[in-house]
């Protein structure tokens, strides 16, 4: 699957927006899931939800280093072409 990166970006936008209930207009690649409130809890279950939608798995050592949108995105580029 080789996806572009406003592809990927607007699928994740939409994921984090509706599973973490913030406002999609205000996700950009460098917003941070600091600004978003995201506890470890939300962001491991953003993980396995990332995991279903792009058929990927995040090593757990990753999730860690996960800290943008924009990071998100290029780790989903990356594991998925």
């Amino acid at each position: 699957m080789d996806l572009d990166k406003f592809t990927i970006f607007e699928r994740v936008a939409t994921l984090v927006s509706e599973q973490l209930d913030f406002e999609r207009d205000k996700i950009e690649l460098d917003t941070s899931f600091e600004e978003i409130d995201a506890d470890s809890l939300d962001i491991l279950e953003l993980m396995m939800t990332l995991e279903e939608e792009f058929g990927l798995e995040v090593e757990d050592e990753e999730v860690g280093n996960i800290e943008t949108v924009g990071y998100l995105v290029d780790y989903i580029r990356e594991h998925t072409s």
